[in-house]
Protein backbone atom coordinates (compact mmCIF):
# COMPACT_ATOMS: atom_id res chain seq x y z
CA UNK A 1 0.00 0.00 0.00
CA UNK A 2 1.56 3.40 -0.82
CA UNK A 3 1.08 5.85 1.86
CA UNK A 4 -0.03 9.58 1.22
CA UNK A 5 1.95 11.24 3.75
CA UNK A 6 0.34 14.43 3.49
CA UNK A 7 -3.67 15.75 2.91
CA UNK A 8 -1.81 17.88 0.24
CA UNK A 9 -0.88 14.60 -1.39
CA UNK A 10 -4.27 13.16 -0.95
CA UNK A 11 -5.86 16.47 -2.74
CA UNK A 12 -3.72 16.52 -5.37
CA UNK A 13 -4.79 13.11 -6.40
CA UNK A 14 -8.43 14.22 -7.31
CA UNK A 15 -7.34 17.87 -7.62
CA UNK A 16 -9.48 18.26 -10.99
CA UNK A 17 -12.48 16.50 -9.24
CA UNK A 18 -11.81 19.28 -6.26
CA UNK A 19 -11.87 21.93 -8.62
CA UNK A 20 -14.74 21.03 -10.76
CA UNK A 21 -16.69 20.74 -7.36
CA UNK A 22 -15.70 24.32 -6.58
CA UNK A 23 -16.48 25.60 -9.73
CA UNK A 24 -19.90 24.12 -9.87
CA UNK A 25 -20.30 25.30 -6.12
CA UNK A 26 -19.72 28.52 -7.15
CA UNK A 27 -22.10 28.70 -10.18
CA UNK A 28 -25.34 26.91 -8.01
CA UNK A 29 -24.67 28.88 -5.16
CA UNK A 30 -26.58 32.15 -7.56
CA UNK A 31 -29.12 33.34 -6.56
CA UNK A 32 -31.43 36.45 -7.90
CA UNK A 33 -31.35 37.58 -3.93
CA UNK A 34 -27.97 39.29 -3.19
CA UNK A 35 -27.94 38.36 0.55
CA UNK A 36 -28.03 34.56 -0.34
CA UNK A 37 -25.29 35.34 -3.22
CA UNK A 38 -23.09 37.02 0.13
CA UNK A 39 -24.00 34.85 2.99
CA UNK A 40 -23.47 31.38 0.90
CA UNK A 41 -19.72 32.79 -0.58
CA UNK A 42 -18.98 33.45 2.68
CA UNK A 43 -19.41 30.35 4.22
CA UNK A 44 -18.60 28.09 1.34
CA UNK A 45 -15.45 30.13 0.88
CA UNK A 46 -14.45 29.98 4.83
CA UNK A 47 -11.05 27.94 4.18
CA UNK A 48 -13.09 24.22 4.91
CA UNK A 49 -11.27 21.33 3.53
CA UNK A 50 -14.14 19.52 1.83
CA UNK A 51 -13.50 16.49 3.73
CA UNK A 52 -16.76 15.36 3.12
CA UNK A 53 -16.76 15.92 -0.75
CA UNK A 54 -13.28 14.08 -1.02
CA UNK A 55 -14.90 11.12 0.49
CA UNK A 56 -17.55 10.91 -1.78
CA UNK A 57 -15.32 11.35 -4.72
CA UNK A 58 -12.10 8.78 -3.16
CA UNK A 59 -15.13 6.09 -2.99
CA UNK A 60 -16.54 6.65 -6.62
CA UNK A 61 -12.76 7.10 -8.00
CA UNK A 62 -11.94 3.83 -5.89
CA UNK A 63 -14.98 1.49 -7.60
CA UNK A 64 -13.75 2.68 -11.25
CA UNK A 65 -16.07 5.34 -11.29
CA UNK A 66 -15.51 8.48 -14.17
CA UNK A 67 -19.05 9.64 -13.94
CA UNK A 68 -19.51 13.25 -13.87
CA UNK A 69 -22.28 12.58 -11.41
CA UNK A 70 -19.68 12.15 -8.66
CA UNK A 71 -18.40 15.66 -8.80
CA UNK A 72 -21.77 16.88 -8.69
CA UNK A 73 -22.92 14.42 -5.49
CA UNK A 74 -19.83 16.12 -3.89
CA UNK A 75 -21.41 19.28 -4.51
CA UNK A 76 -24.85 18.46 -2.79
CA UNK A 77 -22.96 16.55 -0.03
CA UNK A 78 -21.01 20.22 0.69
CA UNK A 79 -24.07 22.20 -0.05
CA UNK A 80 -26.14 20.05 2.75
CA UNK A 81 -22.89 20.16 5.07
CA UNK A 82 -22.53 23.89 5.10
CA UNK A 83 -26.62 24.10 5.85
CA UNK A 84 -26.19 22.07 8.32
CA UNK A 85 -22.76 24.19 9.60
CA UNK A 86 -25.36 27.38 9.31
CA UNK A 87 -28.30 25.75 11.36
CA UNK A 88 -25.65 24.68 14.03
CA UNK A 89 -24.58 27.52 14.25
CA UNK A 90 -27.26 29.84 15.38
CA UNK A 91 -28.94 26.85 17.43
CA UNK A 92 -25.24 27.20 19.45
CA UNK A 93 -24.89 30.91 19.17
CA UNK A 94 -21.47 29.87 17.97
CA UNK A 95 -19.31 33.56 16.91
CA UNK A 96 -15.84 31.47 15.58
CA UNK A 97 -15.80 28.83 12.93
CA UNK A 98 -12.77 27.83 11.05
CA UNK A 99 -10.82 31.24 12.93
CA UNK A 100 -13.21 33.85 11.53
CA UNK A 101 -16.58 34.98 12.27
CA UNK A 102 -19.88 33.16 11.86
CA UNK A 103 -21.99 33.50 9.45
CA UNK A 104 -24.65 34.65 12.02
CA UNK A 105 -22.73 36.84 13.78
CA UNK A 106 -22.07 39.15 10.06
CA UNK A 107 -25.34 38.58 8.79
CA UNK A 108 -28.04 37.66 11.71
CA UNK A 109 -29.56 34.37 12.65
CA UNK A 110 -32.47 34.89 10.45
CA UNK A 111 -30.38 35.55 7.20
CA UNK A 112 -28.13 32.60 8.42
CA UNK A 113 -31.25 30.45 9.01
CA UNK A 114 -33.09 31.23 5.78
CA UNK A 115 -29.77 30.87 3.94
CA UNK A 116 -29.18 26.91 5.29
CA UNK A 117 -32.58 26.19 3.99
CA UNK A 118 -31.89 27.67 0.40
CA UNK A 119 -28.95 25.53 0.73
CA UNK A 120 -30.73 22.75 1.21
CA UNK A 121 -33.37 23.35 -1.22
CA UNK A 122 -30.50 23.71 -4.07
CA UNK A 123 -29.06 20.52 -2.45
CA UNK A 124 -32.21 19.03 -3.56
CA UNK A 125 -32.56 19.96 -6.72
CA UNK A 126 -29.12 19.51 -7.68
CA UNK A 127 -29.49 15.55 -6.60
CA UNK A 128 -32.75 15.15 -8.86
CA UNK A 129 -31.07 16.08 -11.84
CA UNK A 130 -28.74 12.92 -11.47
CA UNK A 131 -32.13 11.10 -12.16
CA UNK A 132 -31.22 7.94 -9.86
CA UNK A 133 -34.31 7.29 -7.35
CA UNK A 134 -31.42 5.32 -5.10
CA UNK A 135 -29.26 8.53 -5.13
CA UNK A 136 -32.59 10.67 -3.68
CA UNK A 137 -33.68 7.88 -1.30
CA UNK A 138 -29.79 8.20 0.26
CA UNK A 139 -29.91 11.19 0.29
CA UNK A 140 -33.14 12.27 1.57
CA UNK A 141 -32.57 9.31 4.55
CA UNK A 142 -29.57 11.46 5.72
CA UNK A 143 -30.69 14.80 5.64
CA UNK A 144 -33.54 13.57 8.16
CA UNK A 145 -31.14 11.51 10.19
CA UNK A 146 -28.70 14.32 10.92
CA UNK A 147 -32.48 16.63 11.25
CA UNK A 148 -33.03 13.86 14.18
CA UNK A 149 -29.11 14.03 15.57
CA UNK A 150 -29.72 18.09 15.78
CA UNK A 151 -32.60 17.61 17.93
CA UNK A 152 -30.90 14.43 20.26
CA UNK A 153 -28.11 16.64 20.87
CA UNK A 154 -30.42 19.77 22.18
CA UNK A 155 -31.84 17.23 24.33
CA UNK A 156 -28.30 15.96 25.59
CA UNK A 157 -27.29 19.75 26.06
CA UNK A 158 -27.50 20.56 30.14
CA UNK A 159 -28.05 17.01 30.75
CA UNK A 160 -25.08 15.80 32.36
CA UNK A 161 -26.51 12.07 32.91
CA UNK A 162 -26.04 11.85 29.06
CA UNK A 163 -24.34 8.30 28.81
CA UNK A 164 -21.85 7.19 25.91
CA UNK A 165 -24.26 5.56 24.34
CA UNK A 166 -26.46 8.68 23.87
CA UNK A 167 -23.40 10.46 23.10
CA UNK A 168 -22.79 7.83 19.97
CA UNK A 169 -26.09 7.77 18.91
CA UNK A 170 -25.65 11.68 18.43
CA UNK A 171 -22.25 11.79 16.20
CA UNK A 172 -23.73 9.04 14.51
CA UNK A 173 -26.55 11.08 13.07
CA UNK A 174 -24.78 14.59 13.47
CA UNK A 175 -21.48 13.58 11.65
CA UNK A 176 -20.73 10.50 11.01
CA UNK A 177 -24.14 9.97 8.79
CA UNK A 178 -23.16 12.14 5.94
CA UNK A 179 -19.11 10.89 5.46
CA UNK A 180 -21.48 7.42 5.48
CA UNK A 181 -23.85 8.57 2.92
CA UNK A 182 -20.59 9.83 0.88
CA UNK A 183 -18.79 6.56 0.83
CA UNK A 184 -21.96 4.36 -0.51
CA UNK A 185 -22.99 6.69 -3.11
CA UNK A 186 -19.50 6.63 -4.69
CA UNK A 187 -20.32 2.67 -4.75
CA UNK A 188 -23.75 3.35 -6.26
CA UNK A 189 -22.46 5.80 -8.94
CA UNK A 190 -20.02 3.35 -9.64
CA UNK A 191 -22.89 0.56 -10.00
CA UNK A 192 -21.08 -1.81 -7.19
CA UNK A 193 -21.74 -4.83 -5.39
CA UNK A 194 -23.77 -4.72 -2.12
CA UNK A 195 -20.60 -5.95 -0.85
CA UNK A 196 -18.82 -2.73 -2.10
CA UNK A 197 -21.55 -0.67 -1.20
CA UNK A 198 -21.48 -1.97 2.72
CA UNK A 199 -17.88 -1.55 2.93
CA UNK A 200 -18.12 2.26 2.08
CA UNK A 201 -20.91 2.35 4.21
CA UNK A 202 -18.83 1.25 6.70
CA UNK A 203 -15.78 3.17 5.77
CA UNK A 204 -17.90 6.84 6.16
CA UNK A 205 -19.20 5.86 9.37
CA UNK A 206 -15.92 4.98 11.03
CA UNK A 207 -14.51 8.40 9.49
CA UNK A 208 -17.00 10.01 10.08
CA UNK A 209 -16.98 9.42 14.26
CA UNK A 210 -13.36 9.68 14.07
CA UNK A 211 -13.86 13.24 12.91
CA UNK A 212 -16.24 13.99 15.58
CA UNK A 213 -14.59 12.47 18.85
CA UNK A 214 -10.86 14.15 17.13
CA UNK A 215 -12.95 17.80 17.66
CA UNK A 216 -14.40 16.90 20.54
CA UNK A 217 -11.03 16.33 22.40
CA UNK A 218 -9.56 19.40 20.56
CA UNK A 219 -11.84 21.60 22.70
CA UNK A 220 -9.97 20.81 25.56
CA UNK A 221 -6.84 20.12 24.23
CA UNK A 222 -6.21 23.13 21.43
CA UNK A 223 -6.39 26.58 21.36
CA UNK A 224 -8.50 28.45 19.63
CA UNK A 225 -5.87 30.00 17.02
CA UNK A 226 -4.98 26.28 16.34
CA UNK A 227 -8.97 25.64 16.16
CA UNK A 228 -10.24 28.37 14.69
CA UNK A 229 -13.51 28.67 17.04
CA UNK A 230 -13.16 28.82 21.14
CA UNK A 231 -11.96 26.70 23.40
CA UNK A 232 -14.23 25.58 25.98
CA UNK A 233 -16.99 26.14 23.99
CA UNK A 234 -18.55 22.27 24.56
CA UNK A 235 -18.41 22.83 28.12
CA UNK A 236 -20.17 26.78 27.26
CA UNK A 237 -22.89 25.24 26.02
CA UNK A 238 -23.55 22.37 28.10
CA UNK A 239 -22.73 19.67 25.97
CA UNK A 240 -21.77 16.46 27.67
CA UNK A 241 -19.04 15.24 25.30
CA UNK A 242 -17.24 12.54 25.43
CA UNK A 243 -14.25 13.98 27.56
CA UNK A 244 -16.45 15.15 29.80
CA UNK A 245 -18.22 12.34 30.16
CA UNK A 246 -15.73 10.13 30.88
CA UNK A 247 -14.14 12.60 33.16
CA UNK A 248 -17.49 12.59 35.48
CA UNK A 249 -17.50 8.66 35.04
CA UNK A 250 -13.51 8.43 36.47
CA UNK A 251 -13.46 11.58 38.44
CA UNK A 252 -13.92 11.63 42.52
CA UNK A 253 -17.42 12.78 44.03
CA UNK A 254 -16.06 16.57 44.54
CA UNK A 255 -15.14 16.47 40.94
CA UNK A 256 -18.28 14.79 39.23
CA UNK A 257 -20.50 17.17 41.21
CA UNK A 258 -18.41 20.01 38.97
CA UNK A 259 -18.51 18.71 36.33
CA UNK A 260 -22.46 18.02 36.37
CA UNK A 261 -22.82 21.33 37.81
CA UNK A 262 -20.74 22.67 34.79
CA UNK A 263 -23.03 20.83 32.50
CA UNK A 264 -26.72 21.68 33.87
CA UNK A 265 -25.50 25.48 34.12
CA UNK A 266 -22.86 25.81 31.24
CA UNK A 267 -19.33 26.18 32.50
CA UNK A 268 -17.34 28.11 31.00
CA UNK A 269 -15.95 29.99 34.35
CA UNK A 270 -14.86 26.41 35.80
CA UNK A 271 -12.93 25.96 32.38
CA UNK A 272 -9.54 26.05 34.44
CA UNK A 273 -10.64 23.83 37.01
CA UNK A 274 -12.45 21.01 34.80
CA UNK A 275 -9.49 21.41 32.97
CA UNK A 276 -7.57 19.95 35.77
CA UNK A 277 -9.84 17.00 36.08
CA UNK A 278 -10.06 15.73 32.78
CA UNK A 279 -5.95 16.11 32.97
CA UNK A 280 -6.48 13.90 35.72
CA UNK A 281 -8.60 11.47 34.50
CA UNK A 282 -6.81 10.89 31.04
CA UNK A 283 -10.21 12.01 29.20
CA UNK A 284 -8.34 13.48 26.38
CA UNK A 285 -6.63 10.32 25.37
CA UNK A 286 -9.19 8.22 26.79
CA UNK A 287 -11.47 10.21 23.54
CA UNK A 288 -8.23 9.73 21.27
CA UNK A 289 -8.01 6.45 21.48
CA UNK A 290 -11.84 5.73 21.08
CA UNK A 291 -11.05 8.06 17.94
CA UNK A 292 -7.88 5.72 17.05
CA UNK A 293 -10.28 2.46 16.89
CA UNK A 294 -12.55 4.23 14.85
CA UNK A 295 -9.55 4.46 12.13
CA UNK A 296 -8.69 1.16 12.52
CA UNK A 297 -12.37 -0.03 11.59
CA UNK A 298 -12.73 2.48 9.00
CA UNK A 299 -9.20 1.54 7.32
CA UNK A 300 -10.38 -2.16 7.32
CA UNK A 301 -13.50 -1.19 5.65
CA UNK A 302 -11.11 0.17 3.24
CA UNK A 303 -9.08 -2.79 2.96
CA UNK A 304 -12.08 -4.73 1.18
CA UNK A 305 -11.63 -2.55 -2.15
CA UNK A 306 -9.54 -3.21 -4.56
CA UNK A 307 -5.89 -1.74 -4.55
CA UNK A 308 -5.79 1.49 -6.16
CA UNK A 309 -4.20 4.98 -5.08
CA UNK A 310 -7.64 6.07 -4.41
CA UNK A 311 -7.85 3.17 -2.07
CA UNK A 312 -4.58 3.64 -0.07
CA UNK A 313 -5.96 7.80 -0.40
CA UNK A 314 -9.03 6.72 1.29
CA UNK A 315 -6.68 5.28 4.27
CA UNK A 316 -4.88 8.04 4.78
CA UNK A 317 -6.95 10.19 5.08
CA UNK A 318 -8.32 8.50 7.82
CA UNK A 319 -5.39 8.92 9.47
CA UNK A 320 -5.07 12.23 8.37
CA UNK A 321 -8.55 12.52 10.64
CA UNK A 322 -6.56 11.19 13.57
CA UNK A 323 -3.71 13.44 13.62
CA UNK A 324 -5.03 16.61 12.71
CA UNK A 325 -4.50 19.68 15.22
CA UNK A 326 -7.19 21.76 14.11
Amino acid sequence: MAKLSTFKEIQELIQDDLKAVDTLIIQRLKSDVVLINQLGHYIVGGGGKRVRPMVMLLAARACGSTSSDAVQLAAVIEFIHTATLLHDDVVDTSELRRGKETANAVFGNQAAVLTGDFLYSRAFQMMVEVQQMRVMDILADTTNVIAEGEVLQLLNCNDPDTTEERYYEVIYRKTAKLFEAGGQLGAVVANQSPDIESALMEYGRHLGNTFQLVDDALDYSSSAEDMGKNAGDDLAEGKPTLPLIHAMESGTAAERELIRGAIENGGERQFDTIMETIHNTNAIEYTLDAATAAVNKATAAAMKLPESPYRDALISLAEFTLKRSY
